[in-house]
């Protein structure tokens, strides 16, 4: 059984649904996020809570359920509250800057790296070592992010590289000098 799928998603006040066969319709404060879904999901409002239903017992209906109803609490606290993550650079003389809808990275290659900031994300630079991607969409928000640090993850030896917040990287010890002798 899916214990996720079974549990209603609750409607926060400021948020309006809609709900049109498998296809549903958020809005909230901070924006409008929409989404169809398979037709084998089925979803209703019933005393401020979205419960979200199946057509079978099959594994995949299962899986189904529970997902749909994930996505549909994302899109919730998206559309009220909002989707936040950060990342730090660490290294000499790397540093990011924002210019309009454009993200530029100096990460010590020979080149910057520049960023297109898609529609519905907004990029804040605080510091020039720290980086704070905001959207009500958590999957843009979350690609974007790990987009960004690919371009030069944390390495163990030295920890340069862009990092998220508060993330741990295990450093690993240098190769061991040769003291002479033969």
């Amino acid at each position: 059984m899916s214990r996720i799928g079974r549990k209603p998603v609750n409607l926060p006040k400021d948020a309006k649904v809609e709900i049109k066969g498998s296809f549903i319709s958020v809005e909230g404060p901070k924006g409008k996020l929409a989404r169809t879904f398979s037709d084998r999901i089925g979803m209703e409002v019933k005393d401020n809570q979205i419960f979200v239903t199946r057509a079978g017992d099959t594994k995949l209906d299962k899986g189904q359920q529970g997902l749909v109803r994930a996505l549909v609490g994302n899109m919730l606290k998206g559309v009220t509250e909002g989707y936040v993550k950060e990342l730090e650079i660490n290294g000499v003389g790397f540093k990011a800057l924002v210019q309009g809808n454009i993200l530029t990275m100096n990460l010590g290659f020979s080149h910057p790296v520049i960023f297109n900031v898609p529609e519905g994300i907004k990029i804040e630079v605080p510091k020039p070592t720290q980086i704070v991607i905001r959207g009500i969409d958590k999957e843009k928000v979350g690609e974007l992010a790990a987009e960004i640090r690919s371009v030069y993850p944390p390495e163990p030896y030295k920890g340069k590289g862009v990092r998220y917040l508060g993330e741990y990287v295990k450093k690993k010890v240098g190769k061991a000098q040769a003291t002479g002798g033969k």
